[in-house]
């Protein structure tokens, strides 16, 4: 005779089912997931920039965010936590995804910063390993304040690729950024909040989407 609790027992000893449920556990831990990336902008601009937030639930759309930062200015991190903070989608939100580390040039945002006020874990995560000598060079001789900017970037901490991208991480590990981006990258590897981002964004901006972000 067949002993189906036996059978129940020993799946829950198996340490691979074990394992995958798990990772399928983490996956949809992730599942409230916002992902900003700034609007182009001509290169003499000067002012506001417009930044884009996409708001996923699961592998739904459920709302887009907004907000201006200065052009190479220093207010990315307080307008991005206002932003999110104000808004109705902040209690069920579990990370806070950006595309790149500064937005309208190089408004640095500090992620560990963003991280703590929020209470959330926040991922830079950007297509190809950024070039770090020539951001440092290029903030220390073309930006002013600039060494405190170099400092924000250093703080974020060491790219890491994960996922065929790079990130920097602020209040999570590693094992659970990879379980983020395996729960939204659906076309490609980049996570589907900041590529919608990224489509809105040049879609309000210059009337017609383009590029991959």
């Amino acid at each position: 005779m067949s002993n189906p609790m036996g059978l129940v027992l020993l799946r829950a000893m198996d340490p691979v089912a074990s394992g995958r449920r798990a990772v399928r556990h983490r996956i949809r831990h992730w599942s409230h997931t916002v992902g900003f990336d700034d609007a182009p902008f001509p290169p003499d601009h000067r002012g506001n920039v417009l930044v884009v937030g996409a708001v996923y639930a699961g592998e739904r759309l459920d709302g887009v965010l907004s907000c201006g930062v200065r052009r190479d200015g220093v207010n990315a991190t307080a307008r991005l936590a206002a932003c999110i903070k104000q808004s109705r989608f902040y209690p069920q939100l579990h990370a806070v995804l950006l595309q790149g580390i500064a937005f309208a040039g190089f408004n640095v945002v500090d992620i560990h910063g963003l991280s703590t006020v929020l209470t959330r874990p926040v991922m830079v995560v950007v297509r190809r390993r950024p070039n770090l000598p020539a951001i440092r060079r290029a903030l220390l001789t073309r930006v002013r304040g600039g060494a405190r900017k170099w400092h924000l970037v250093e703080r974020a901490g060491f790219v890491e690729e994960i996922g065929g991208v790079f990130i920097q991480r602020a209040g999570i590990s590693a094992d659970a950024a990879a379980a983020v981006l395996c729960r939204h990258a659906r076309h490609g590897n980049l996570p589907e909040p900041l590529r919608t981002a990224h489509l809105i964004a040049g879609g309000v901006t210059r009337g017609e989407s383009s590029g991959r972000p």
